[in-house]
């Protein structure tokens, strides 16, 4: 799906949805969800606040352990980002939601609180079966601009769900995620390792191998 073709249904959103509905944007992760999704925020809102749970600090993810008072949520995500909230001019971006799950589950409440609208975007093929009630419109529950906007195999691609299943269960466990990218001198192609994590004093790279009909396979890139 072309950029043009993804900023046009999102803006069909935000026209028709009078902040009485959040949009949730699935895909493999590094493909341009963050860039396209800020970019329209960029050009459509006053302004917007883009809060990355990969790398949102605790007191950030914590905020939303409370949903009693919301004006604190918002000032507290101000005064963190430097931006400037404006009632019904202004978007919040939540960043890879499935590592904040309290963040994900307030969805409902923020909007129904009808300051802001929101997008939030994801790693996981079935993160909006758990928000769904945030929802109002069946065709954006149900449409390509979760599961397939930026991925037209994603229901069929196996190794990018158990990407995410490594992904989802090392963050549970309290490791920062990252990747490392290098190019391949002699085919000039670009190579990555899928995770990068830190065990003490270590750097513990991490491969994710998927052979279809035989399963997959995470072990330690040093022995590839």
């Amino acid at each position: 799906m072309s950029r043009r073709k993804i900023c046009k249904q999102m803006l069909a959103w935000k026209e028709e949805s009078n902040r009485k509905t959040a949009l949730l944007i699935e895909g493999q992760r590094r493909v341009g969800k963050s860039t396209v999704v800020e970019e329209f925020a960029r050009n459509e809102y006053e302004s917007y606040i883009l809060v990355d749970f990969y790398s949102a600090s605790p007191a950030t993810k914590k905020l939303f352990d409370d949903l009693s008072d919301l004006n604190y949520i918002f000032l507290q995500l101000q005064l963190t980002y430097h931006k400037s909230l404006m009632d019904r001019k202004s978007c919040i971006i939540f960043d890879e939601v499935q590592l904040c799950p309290k963040a994900r589950s307030a969805i409902k409440a923020l909007v129904k609180d009808g300051r802001y609208d929101y997008i939030e975007t994801g790693s996981l093929i079935s993160i909006h079966r758990n928000i769904t009630l945030a929802f109002k419109h069946r065709s954006f529950t149900d449409n390509d601009i979760y599961s397939r906007l930026l991925s037209d195999k994603l229901q069929a691609n196996l190794g990018y769900i158990y990407e995410n299943m490594i992904a989802q269960t090392l963050a549970t466990n309290g490791y920062e995620l990252y990747y490392h990218t290098f190019l391949n001198e002699k085919s000039k192609h670009n190579y990555e390792v899928d995770f990068l994590i830190a065990d003490h004093n270590k750097i513990c790279p991490i491969e994710l191998t998927y052979s279809h009909g035989q399963g997959a396979w995470a072990f330690p890139a040093d022995n590839l």
